[in-house]
């Protein structure tokens, strides 16, 4: 077997799990990409704004590469209010939100491709005992941050519309044939309530 590079391997999760993001956008008119489908008020273009600052944040200012493509003046304002990079202004389009995207993850490719695994840089906003990191770390932790909220979006789509799976071209979902969903839902929820009244029971 050919050994595989490491940060090879990472980054190419992390375009999938990207992919896989902007995959759960496509085919939304403009109310349904932001609407707010839980008590928080989680959103998908909210989703997709939040993690393209995260991959200028990281990538970018991180290692001394800052992205200049597009303003971002929401970041600035994170300190006054936590929740400025989680939904996406009347005037913010699907279309520029997923292109402002699609430029800070090309952003940070530029920076990964430039970069040896072991290069340091310095995450401003990490208390100052963590704050120096390795090209490595940075992508372990973008990883995770983006199958994190790439969750979020698979429940958010699927509340919306009832789409779901994992990408375009890959859903990794029960062939539709001969499978009910409704059934599947119907036998877990009575499994929750047989559960529900044996700890009941027990209690």
């Amino acid at each position: 077997m050919t050994p595989s590079d490491p940060k090879q391997d990472l980054h190419q999760y992390l375009k999938s799990a990207r992919e896989a993001l902007l995959w759960k956008v496509e085919g939304l008119s403009e109310y349904d990409a932001r609407r707010p489908m839980t008590p928080t008020g989680t959103n998908l273009l909210g989703l997709l704004k939040h993690l393209a600052g995260c991959e200028v944040g990281y990538f970018g200012d991180t290692f001394g590469r800052p992205f200049t493509e597009e303003p971002m003046p929401w970041v600035q304002e994170f300190d006054d209010n936590p929740m400025a990079d989680m939904w996406a202004a009347a005037d913010e389009s699907r279309e520029f939100i997923v292109g402002l995207y699609r430029k800070a993850c090309a952003h940070s490719d530029v920076t990964i491709e430039a970069l040896s695994w072991d290069s340091t840089g310095r995450v401003p906003h990490w208390p100052e005992d963590r704050s120096e990191v390795s090209l490595q770390r940075i992508l372990v932790h973008m990883l995770a941050e983006t199958n994190r909220h790439g969750g979020h979006a698979d429940i958010v789509r699927e509340l919306i519309d009832g789409a779901a799976g994992l990408q375009d071209g890959n859903e990794n979902m029960p062939p539709a044939e001969g499978f009910s969903w409704e059934k599947y839902r119907e036998r877990l929820e009575g499994v929750a309530r047989e559960a529900g009244g044996a700890a009941g029971e027990a209690d």
